[in-house]
């Protein structure tokens, strides 16, 4: 088992101990995503495959909460905040801009890259080492503005 699926389900016990309702809720609801996923693949899921189920689910909650705003549905922001704050726990840290800008200087040098057309090949080398770090939205704005 992956290190960071056992650390997850250590945590579930020790919410199931603390009769912690709403952060049980949302670790057996990171958990099911797994399962799922690992069901879905026959195979058996190791941590960088885990942390993107968890970095699927904190976009999908990034977006209900934006969308909910734009609905005025407070009641629903609060659940989905709540969630997202138990699902970031076991994100690592992120990089800031100032760190992924640089990392993005080195995939441009290291590429040869000199314009937008090869956006796509930077954006292929850069996922592979932010994965997990970096919002890849920060990042792609980041490339555009180094070609603009």
């Amino acid at each position: 088992m992956s290190e960071l699926k056992q650390r997850i389900t250590e945590d579930m016990k020790s919410a199931m101990r603390a009769k912690d309702k709403e952060r049980l809720k949302a670790i057996r609801m990171i958990l099911g995503a797994i399962k799922q996923r690992e069901v879905d693949e026959r195979i058996e899921l190791v941590d960088e495959q885990v942390l993107a189920v968890i970095q699927k689910m904190v976009k999908q909650r990034k977006d209900s909460i934006s969308q909910f705003k734009e609905a005025g549905r407070t009641d629903l922001i609060e659940i989905e905040e709540a969630e997202l704050v138990v699902i970031n726990n076991y994100m690592p840290a992120q990089l800031s801009e100032n760190d992924i800008s640089k990392v993005v200087d080195k995939a441009i040098a290291d590429s040869g890259a000199s314009s937008m057309q090869d956006m796509g090949k930077l954006m292929g080398l850069l996922k592979g080492q932010l994965a997990g770090k970096a919002d890849m939205g920060v990042v792609s704005s980041i490339i555009r503005s180094k070609f603009s």
